[in-house]
């Protein structure tokens, strides 16, 4: 499949979702609060933001000034759009960016939000790369997928380990994190609904209807059936895996 034609059905097939991956309102204003003096000062760079769903409960719940970064222009302008309506482009900037060459001022950001967006780098590499990009004492929090029983079954292993191998438990992504030189100051599992309600449920629509505009072309169809495969993987086999929430501090 000729590149742009992938991209171009990857955004077709996702476009419309309240969220680009698992999440909640909840959980990203819990992990805010374990972040310590956030205030008219604080300046945030939100990574990988999507079309802006926890970029938008992040200024609702601080005062703080946020940029927010994302490689999808049309994210990008659904996310502007919804600053404006909501009254707070004055301190909530979005921009086209790539997460692996972002260009700001080392020390420019007091803290770095990454909802499931740090995979597209690796947590290592990321957490590498965005270090210089921190004040002083600066904080990362981030999402990313465990496991969180041992032995998984076949099925579930064999999607994980040939869709994103990097996938580790909860135990030695900390051991990571330690190397990395930050110091976990708290994580928590997501709950099974910040993966059904504003995500897989809306793209199960979404696949459905996708399949109905393509019926003759097989890369599309193809697509689909990746999707579809997550989907069902999950349904079946969620008690084994899901998201952690990682609130660092820079050491």
């Amino acid at each position: 499949m000729p590149p742009d034609r992938a991209s171009a059905l990857f955004y077709e097939l996702f476009s419309g979702l309240p969220r680009q991956g698992p999440g909640t309102a909840a959980s990203t204003c819990r992990a805010l609060g374990l972040v310590p003096d956030v205030g008219p000062r604080t300046r945030v760079l939100d990574v990988g933001c999507g079309t802006g769903a926890q970029t938008v409960v992040l200024a609702d719940s601080a005062p703080a000034r946020i940029v927010a970064v994302d490689n999808h222009p049309p994210f990008i302008d659904a996310l502007k759009r919804k600053a404006h309506e909501l009254g707070i482009a004055d301190r909530l900037e979005a921009r086209v960016a790539d997460m692996r060459r972002l260009d700001f001022a080392d020390g420019s950001f007091d803290l770095i939000w990454c909802e499931g967006a740090i995979y597209n780098m690796g947590v290592e590499a990321g957490l590498r790369a965005w270090r210089r990009l921190l004040r002083r004492n600066g904080h990362v929090a981030l999402t990313e997928v465990c496991w969180r029983k041992p032995e998984p079954p076949a099925a579930c292993a064999a999607f994980w380990n040939l869709e994103y191998p990097a996938i580790r438990a909860t135990a030695a992504l900390l051991e990571a994190i330690e190397a990395c030189g930050y110091e976990t100051v708290g994580h928590f599992p997501l709950p099974a609904s910040a993966w059904w309600d504003d995500y897989y449920r809306p793209l199960q629509d979404n696949v459905t209807a996708f399949r109905k505009r393509h019926p003759d072309a097989p890369d599309a169809q193809e697509l689909a059936e990746q999707c579809q495969r997550e989907i069902d993987i999950w349904q079946a086999y969620s008690e084994f895996y899901g998201y952690e929430f990682f609130v660092l501090r820079a050491r």
